[in-house]
């Protein structure tokens, strides 16, 4: 029983996470053509500062990196 509910709820929140995944390219892209922002979320600049802060974080910012990759690897 309990294992079917896990289940259900890993498989939704993975059907989520492959469709903000899917959604983020094409923020990016919206937001380079128009020069808009997508429900009010600036989707550059919030990479941007990403990317900065993992960079500016060093030794600490490349294992935040591989664990956040690891995340996203299908396995």
């Amino acid at each position: 029983m309990i294992e079917k509910v896990f289940g259900t709820v890993t498989g939704f929140l993975t059907g989520l996470g492959s469709l903000l995944m899917a959604f983020l390219p094409l923020t990016i892209l919206w937001q380079v053509l128009t020069g808009e922002t997508v429900f009010g979320m600036d989707v550059i600049a919030n990479l941007t500062s990403l990317v900065t802060g993992i960079g500016e974080g060093g030794f600490v910012g490349l294992i935040v990196l591989v664990l956040v990759i690891s995340f996203f690897q299908k396995k």
